[in-house]
């Protein structure tokens, strides 16, 4: 599944920073909750990481790497927390690939193997 982001509205993964109380893996199945709606089973390990440059809301720039973890979706809500400000798509690995704009994270999803 893919989410747009909410200043640029390109298409990204669920993402955000470390939780304190929460390990990475939590924290991405969180993320996955309130940026796509979506929960299940997150993996205990990454399929690997991309570089991207965040925005912050004061206009900076931030380089930042993202541990990507894969998550086996068991419930699907059409209302979550930021629904109103993203949309969402659900499509094969190869699609998301040719969807997203950052280089690495497009090569990590055409690596990908859900099965």
């Amino acid at each position: 599944m893919l989410v747009t982001s909410r200043e640029t509205r390109r298409w990204v993964v669920p993402k955000g920073w470390p939780m304190p109380g929460k390990s990475d893996p939590e924290a991405a199945a969180t993320e996955a909750w309130e940026e796509a709606g979506v929960k299940g089973l997150i993996a205990p390990a990454p399929i690997g990481g991309f570089s991207y440059v965040k925005r912050l809301k004061d206009g900076s720039d931030r380089p930042c790497r993202v541990k990507l973890y894969p998550l086996e979706v068991t419930t699907d809500r059409p209302d979550w927390p930021e629904a109103a400000e993203r949309d969402r798509r659900w499509v094969s690995p190869q699609e998301a690939a040719n969807l997203v704009a950052e280089p690495e994270l497009a090569d990590l999803l055409r690596r990908f193997d859900p099965a």
